[in-house]
Order: C-alpha cells, then structure tokens, then sequence
C-alpha cells in the first residue's frame, strides 16, 4: 500500500490520479442512471442515446471546471479538513445548476439538446457523494497502512477544553499517523457539553478530573482553550498540575514573530509560570530610532547581550558590532543572526575583553558606533564575592574603559546594563554594579548621553537559577534551594531587552531607569512548580533542600532605590530613579581607592583587602545580615500580592 501510494498520490501524478478516479466514477454513475432511467421508462432520458452522450460530456466537463475552480484537486486528501470536503459538493452543485441553465439556452437553438434536472441533479449529487466516499476511504487506508507510532508507545493525553480549538487538537492527532499522542477525552466546565462526545471522545466536567486521569491513564493533559486569561490558566495549572500529569499547552510557540504562524503542542514554560500576560511593549516609534544606526553591544554573546542583539536587528541597524570574551557564545549568535538575516544585516563579531584598553579603543576607532548597550559583566554572586578583585578590574574599571572611548569617539548614546542587586548591595557584584552606574551618572557634562536601565532576573539566563533546578530536576534530585523564604523579581529576556532599548531611547544625561518587574516570586514556589512541570510530586519524586544562604545573598531584592525619587515616564513600565549622581572628582578618587586594594591584593587568594575597599566607596553598602534579620517586617513580606503560584 505504501509503494501505491508513493506511485499514486505524490508529485505531479496526485492530481491526474484524482482527476482519473473521478472521471470513472462520473462514468459509472452516469451509465447506471441512464440504464436503471430506460428500465423503468424514465421521461428523464432522451430516446437518442448520441444525444445523451452530448449531454454528459457537458455536465462532466463543468462539473470539471467547476471543481479546478474550487481548486478541489489541490488538496492533500490524506491530511484535509472539512472545509475540502464542503467545496466539493459546493463545486457539483454549481456545476449541475450551471449545467441545466446552459442546456435550456442550447434547447433554444437545438431542438433535443436537453439535460433534464433529474439526470443532472442525480449524476451530480451521486458523484460528489461518491468522491467523498473515495477520499474518506484513501485516509483511512493511508492512516492505517502509514502508522509510524505504536499505539502502545503513544502519550494517553486528555485534552482540556472542548470548544472548537479542542475539537481540531483531537482531530489532528487522531489523523496523524506519526502523532506521539493519543487522545482519550475531553474534560470542560462547559454542563451541556458533560456527557456527549467529540471526535468520539468523551467529555468529562472539571470535577471529574481526577476521575477522567485515572480510568483512562492519563500522563499528559493538554489545554486547548483560545485566548486563555492568565489567571484561568493559573486555575488550570494548579488544579491539573496536583493530579501528577504533566502539562502542556496548544498555543502560539513563546518567541513567534511570525505573521499567521499556526499553534502547536508544546511544554508549559517557565515563562508561561509567571501567570501574567506578556507585557505589551512593541512601541514602533522608539524602535524606529535605532534604524540606519551603527550599534555595539558589549557582552553580546551573554543573555541579555546576545537577545539585545536579536532585537537590534529587527530595526534595521545600519551595522551590529557584537563584543565578547566568549567566543564560543559569540559564535553562536553570529550564526543565528547570519541564518535569520543574511547578507541584509552588517553583522561584526570582535572577541576581546572590556579590560583591555587598546582592544576597545580599537573597536570606536574602527566602526565609529553611534550607540553603545554595555552589558559585559562579571554576574555570579557567590563567584564574586571569592573574587572581588576580578569583579572590580571587570565590572567597574571594564565600564570605565568603555564609557570613555564612548565620550572620545563621539557616541550619542551609552547605555549600561544594570541590576536590582546595585540597591542597597550586600555583595560583591552588587557593589560593582552600583559602582558602574556611578562611573555612568558623573558624565551629566558630556556631549555623549550616558545612562543606566536595572531590572531583577531573567528567567533561563545563563547562570540563574532556572537552568541548575533543570539539571536538578533531570538527575532525580534534590533540587537544591538557599532558603524557602528568598524571594525574587523575574522577567522574561525579550520583555527585559525590550524595555532596555525603549529606555535606551528615552535616555538622556545621567539617568538610571527602572524597570516595573511586577510582582516577586518565592524562589520555593518555583522549584515546585518546575518539579510538576515534569510530571512529578514535589518532596516524594524529587526532594526539595534547603542549603543555607550565600555569602552576600539577601532574602529579597529591592528594585526601586528610593520610591518618592522615581518619576514615571509615558512607558508606565519605565521609571526614572532621580539619584543625586557624583562629580567626576568624586568617582575618580572612588576609582583610585579601589584599584589600589586591588593591587594590594593581587598576590592573595581572599579579597578582603577588596571588599574593604569597596564598603568604603558604596556608601549605600549593607551587610547580608542586617537586611535578613529584619526581612520578616518589610513590606515584601507582608505583601500580600507576592506571587504564590504553589498552592
């Protein structure tokens, strides 16, 4: 069957394949009327059987222009729907009336030349029947001699929602024959659809879940619900996710920006997680502005960096200059920018360090950038905190080296990635970042317009903590977590590049943006979540331990400094801090305390010489212990709105 099917129905001989089939049944039907038409004497068939003749081959070939117009023959009959279906009976409908209204005219002229209704309302009605019929006969032949996947090995999934997207969901699983899942019911809240069935599937009430999971065996369920609101979906994720099935979801894939791209099955993501709609920042106008612009991005190849560079080049840019110390990740957004944008793109990737003054003095004299996203950055906390030195000569001193040849070389913009951990730092990389915000508010004087934008964590980013609780998840455990009381600011990282590049086209002299993270989220409640993401129970498949804080780690986050200094802009995402910026003497002398530790320290393993030094230029520096002892009073644990999606 399958060599048949090969021969038959692929390439250039699907369509005369059809086109043939159709023919005889045509002439099947039409011999059968004529004959039963003169046994019983019918006055629906003329006595002169030339006439007959004639009048077939005009009902054949309008039923054929008919169908070619309706494109009928261009349909893949093993995979169609049943839209194909109605436009074959729509097609020899037309055809037939057409048919009778033609041979009436004809009958004007030429006495004899008549198609009776009878003969074209039947032949027509009986052959479009027929072809049906062929066609429902060829999928079912082609499904059951085509099976790629052994019913024993399919996914039992249940699908929840039986409105129309629910409907086609079964219906393509059902038809697919390499489909991995296999579709036992429906479950909605829906009453008068309780009890009926759809795809011969039955549908169950939402409280019935747990009864529908355990007769049919279901590992997996399925929403298919358009136009889900979050919070339906929170309801959903935590009534289905306790049932210990794991979910997915019918819908649109995360990071389209296709136009007419179709939904398909795919994990409930960690973003999905958030619960909350994603957030609407496409403004065109901003976006316009980094068009025909040449543009570096330091640390391009990190997170953040290699998704500002996705975004950048969605406008346009008249060059993209991609720096980064890490060739191996600069590689990799080399190449997917070559493969989504071709030769349209003027695409430059240095590898070097922000260290090193000469290499980035080179890349201004050489390019010539007209706007500057520094995003190069030592991140880890605890990493940072056993080497406060490298994050000093890194963070602060690389930001130094960059903004300068920014002001040297005539940059109209410089904008410095920050983070939620520069307010009231408690640690290492914390401090360093707050610093670089300073090294980037003190050049108010400057022709070139320096600013910062801080926002909290990015879900899956390199080094956080989504990837570890993964491998966590995946090695049976334990998933490990500092304290169940941490809590922590997420964004996705195209929200988070977004709003970057909108604030970096607001920016002007000084300013440090702050981004609306929303609500926090108890790190706790997100390794339960990932461990039901997985199909699993939290504390009996995977274990869930406490390992203590880190050195420098605080409970919670404060990513608004000081909320009677921020000013709203038209973005009400986007928050100016009005912090009052240093002199450039002031960050001078700052610079010279803190490389003279450094080089105090250079021959020592510990950093306490550096972390000395940088409690004495941080004025806002705090120790880990003062903010958690007193963690339980603060209003982001009396908060009532922090996100608690464990329950």
């Amino acid at each position: 069957m399958k060599k048949l099917n090969g021969f038959l129905f692929e390439g250039k001989f699907r369509r005369f394949t059809l086109f043939s089939i159709d023919i005889l049944i045509f002439a099947i039907i039409n011999a059968l009327y004529y004959l039963l038409s003169n046994s019983m004497g019918s006055i629906a068939v003329v006595s002169d059987k030339s006439f007959y003749f004639y009048n077939s081959l005009l009902l054949l070939g309008l039923m054929a222009i008919s169908r070619m117009a309706f494109q009928v023959y261009n349909n893949v009959w093993r995979y169609t729907n049943t839209r194909a279906y109605l436009f074959v009976v729509i097609a020899d409908a037309v055809a037939g009336i057409v048919a009778i209204l033609v041979s009436r005219l004809v009958d004007t002229f030429t006495s004899g030349f008549f198609i009776g209704i009878w003969q074209s309302l039947t032949v027509a009605s009986l052959t479009a029947i027929t072809t049906l019929s062929s066609r429902f006969i060829y999928r079912l032949l082609y499904k059951h001699s085509n099976l790629t996947v052994d019913d024993k090995q399919k996914i039992r999934v249940g699908i929840v929602g039986a409105g129309q997207l629910g409907a086609y969901l079964s219906t393509e699983l059902k038809n697919s024959p390499s489909s991995t899942y296999e579709p036992l019911c429906f479950i909605d809240v829906d009453k008068s659809k309780v009890g009926k069935r759809i795809s011969n599937l039955p549908i169950y009430s939402a409280d019935k879940a747990e009864f529908a999971v355990k007769k049919h065996g279901l590992s997996t369920v399925i929403f298919a619900i358009a136009n889900m609101p979050t919070e339906k979906t929170e309801q959903l994720w935590k009534r289905y996710s306790s049932l210990g099935c794991k979910i997915k979801t019918y819908a649109l894939p995360l990071d389209n920006d296709t136009e007419g791209a179709k939904p398909a099955i795919r994990d409930f993501s960690i973003e999905d997680l958030l619960f909350r709609a994603p957030l609407d920042i496409n403004k065109q106008a901003e976006f316009d502005y980094y068009k025909n612009k040449t543009i570096l991005v330091t640390g391009g190849g990190g997170s953040i960096g290699s998704e500002l560079c996705r975004q950048i080049a969605r406008c346009s840019p008249k060059q993209l200059i991609i720096f980064d110390i890490y060739e191996n990740n600069a590689y990799d957004i080399q190449q997917e920018l070559i493969r989504k944008y071709g030769s349209s793109l003027d695409l430059k990737v240095e590898i070097g360090s922000v260290r090193d003054v000469d290499r980035v003095e080179s890349l201004f004299l050489n390019y010539k950038p007209q706007i500057v996203f520094h995003a190069a950055a030592h991140k880890h906390v605890p990493l940072m905190e056993h080497s406060a030195g490298e994050s000093i000569k890194n963070n602060v001193m690389g930001t130094f080296n960059v903004a300068n040849c920014a002001e040297k070389y005539g940059v109209n913009k410089f904008i410095l990635i920050s983070t939620d951990k520069a307010v009231n730092p408690t640690n290492v990389m914390g401090a360093s970042k707050r610093l670089c915000e300073m090294v980037v508010q003190c050049r108010t004087d400057s022709k070139t317009d320096f600013a910062a934008v801080r926002f909290g964590n990015v879900l899956g980013s390199n080094g956080s903590v989504i990837p570890l609780f993964r491998k966590q998840i995946a090695s049976g455990g334990p998933v490990t977590i500092t304290d169940k009381r941490i809590i922590r600011y997420f964004m996705t990282i195209p929200e988070a590049s977004q709003l970057v590049m909108l604030a970096g086209a607001k920016a002007k002299k000084g300013e440090l943006f702050v981004l609306d993270m929303g609500q926090p989220v108890r790190i706790y409640d997100l390794a339960v979540n990932m461990i039901k993401l997985m199909g699993l129970k939290p504390e009996r498949d995977i274990e869930i331990k406490e390992i203590g804080l880190r050195p420098g780690e605080k409970l919670y986050e404060e990513l608004l400094m000081k909320n009677e200094t921020l000013v709203k802009t038209d973005n009400k995402m986007i928050f100016i801090e009005r912090d009052r910026p240093y002199s450039r003497e002031e960050i001078s002398g700052k610079l010279k305390v803190l490389l003279s530790a450094v080089e105090q320290a250079k021959l020592l393993v510990d950093s306490d010489i550096v972390k000395e030094a940088i409690k004495q230029t941080v004025p806002t520096f705090v120790e880990p212990d003062d903010i958690n002892k007193n963690a339980a009073s603060t209003e982001y644990f009396k908060n009532k709105n922090v996100s608690k999606t464990a329950e």
